[in-house]
């Protein structure tokens, strides 16, 4: 059974950083498995931020977040990271970490079939 558990997630002010980490259980070391983060505003819909391949060569971001953010898959392929830099108060959401068993990437928060539980992450202004 896959569990994800998510660190990290806090207040700072704009600007700043804060990193975030994902730590998986679970997971089939012969399997292919995408790991990605996405976000929840309150009122707004759940949306991508980024994701990292199982050998962590590829990587992906949302236009947001792209120059800002950097995920990164630790070397025990258990772990996916989320530095966060320059975070501006829109940044503001629950960060949830997902994985799905596939060799390709997904945008799409619905074919991400393993979620942690979310970590807050609120940037003041």
């Amino acid at each position: 059974q896959v569990q994800l558990v998510e660190s990290g997630g806090g207040l700072v002010l704009a600007g700043g950083s804060l990193s975030l980490s994902c730590a998986a259980s679970g997971l089939t070391v012969s399997s292919d498995y995408f790991m990605g983060w996405f976000r929840r505003a309150p009122g707004k819909v759940r949306e991508f931020v980024a994701a990292v391949s199982w050998s962590g060569g590829r990587t992906y971001y949302s236009d947001s977040v792209k120059g800002r953010f950097t995920i990164s898959r630790g070397n025990d392929r258990a772990t996916a990271d989320l530095q966060m830099n320059s975070l501006k108060p829109e940044d503001t959401a629950v960060y949830y970490c997902a994985a799905r068993r596939s060799k390709e990437m997904s945008v799409s928060w619905h074919e991400y079939a393993y979620w942690g539980q979310g970590t807050q992450v609120t940037v003041s202004s």
